[in-house]
C-alpha cells in the first residue's frame, strides 16, 4: 500500500555519513522540503547545494527546540548513533553517553511527535540490538528500539543495518589508513562475522519505507549479499588501498589489552565493549525484505574504487614531497 506524500521531512542526524546519503536521495526522489538540526554549520554546509534542504543550528536535545523542529514536520527520521560511551554505574546496561544518544533522545523524538501529531518515524537502531546483548552498545539499541515504538500514534519503522559502507566510511578508510602506517595488523575479535552493506542501500531502505505503509510497525534488517570475517575486511582494504599487510589475529586476553589501550588514544579507534559487540556474529537472519525493493549491493563492486584512491592520493602526496611542494 503506497503512503501518503510528505511535505516537509525532519531527518536528525542527516550531516553524517548515512546521512548525507539519505538525504541526497530523498532530495532527489521526491518534492519535500527536509530540515537537518546540526549543532556546527561547518559539518552540514555540504547539503546545502541541494535547493530543498535547509540546515538549522540546534541542539536536539533540547526539549524546546525539539518541539519546534517537529512541530514543522509530517515525518520525523532520527539517525542519530555514537559508538562510544563512558562506563556506567556498576551493574547498569549501558554508559550515559549511550543513555543519552541512544535511549533518551528517541524517547524524547517519538514523545514530540506524539505532542504535535506526527504519525511517522522512522529510526536507526543496528544489527545485533538486544536487551541481552554483550555490549552496551547493543543493549541501548534496543531500548532504544523500545523507545520508538513507545507511542501508540505514532507509525514507527526500525531498522538495524550490519557495518555500513561507502565512500567515507569510518570503517573500511580506517583500516586502510592503519595499514599505510603500519607493517602489520595484530587484530582483535579477527574472525568475528559482518554482512556489510552499503551505504546507497540503507538510504533506500528509509526512502522505500516512506512509500509503503505496510512497513509501519516493522523492523527491518539491512545487510549486503556476502558475509566477511573482520580479518578478511582488513585484508581487503589493505589490498584495495595499496598497502596490504600480514593481520595478526590476537587470542582473547591480548584483544582485551589493545581494545584498553585504544579507547584510552585519541581518537578512540576501539573499546573492549567493540569487542564486546564482536561476540556476536553481526549477520541477518535472511534476505532483505521485498517491500523494500533492494537488491543488495556487494562490497567488490564499490569499495575497492574509493579504497584505491586512497592509494591514488598517497601517490600524488609523495610525488608533492618528491618535487618539494
Amino acid at each position: 500500500m503506497m503512503a501518503m506524500t510528505y511535505k516537509n521531512i525532519l531527518v536528525i542526524g542527516g550531516s553524517g555519513f548515512i546521512g548525507s546519503q539519505l538525504v541526497a536521495q530523498l532530495a532527489r526522489d521526491t518534492a519535500a522540503r527536509i530540515t537537518v538540526p546540526t549543532r556546527r554549520y561547518e559539518r552540514s554546509k555540504h547539503l546545502l547545494v541541494m535547493p530543498t534542504v535547509r540546515t538549522t543550528i540546534a541542539d536536539v536535545h533540547d526539549d524546546a527546540v525539539l518541539d519546534r523542529l517537529v512541530t514543522e514536520a509530517d515525518v520525523v527520521i532520527n539517525l542519530v548513533g555514537i559508538l562510544h560511551s563512558r562506563s556506567g554505574p556498576r551493574g547498569s546496561a549501558w554508559g550515559p553517553d549511550f543513555e543519552r544518544a541512544h535511549v533518551e533522545l528517541p524517547r524524547k523524538i517519538v514523545a514530540a511527535c506524539a505532542r504535535h501529531g506526527v504519525r511517522r518515524y522512522l529510526h536507526m537502531s543496528a544489527l545485533g540490538a538486544s536487551a541481552q546483548a554483550p555490549s552496551m552498545y547493543q543493549r541501548s539499541k534496543a531500548a532504544g528500539e523500545v523507545a520508538a515504538f513507545s507511542e501508540a500514534t505514532v507509525a514507527a519503522t526500525v531498522f538495524r543495518p550490519s557495518v555500513v559502507f561507502g565512500e567515507h566510511d569510518n570503517f573500511l578508510n580506517l583500516f586502510a589508513a592503519l595499514q599505510r602506517r603500519f607493517p602489520l595488523m595484530p587484530l582483535g575479535g579477527a574472525d568475528a562475522r559482518f554482512q556489510p552493506v552499503y551505504v546507497g542501500d540503507v538510504a533506500q531502505a528509509f526512502v522505500s519505507a516512506l512509500r509503503d505503509d505496510a512497513t509501519r510497525g516493522k523492523t527491518y534488517e539491512l545487510a549486503g549479499p556476502q558475509v566477511y570475517t573482520l580479518r578478511q575486511l582488513v585484508q581487503l582494504a589493505g589490498a584495495c588501498s595499496g598497502h596490504p599487510r600480514p593481520v595478526i589475529g590476537l587470542p582473547p586476553a591480548l584483544a582485551s589489552l589493545q581494545a584498553f589501550l585504544l579507547e584510552h588514544l585519541p581518537g578512540r579507534m576501539m573499546s573492549r565493549d567493540n569487542l564486546a559487540s564482536m561476540q556476536v556474529d553481526n549477520v541477518a537472519s535472511g534476505p532483505m525484505a521485498p517491500e523494500l525493493h533492494i537488491a543488495p549491493t556487494a562490497l567488490e563492486a564499490i569499495a575497492p574504487r574509493y579504497l584505491a584512491g586512497v592509494h591514488m592520493q598517497q601517490q600524488m602526496d609523495a610525488y608533492r614531497r618528491s618535487a618539494r611542494r
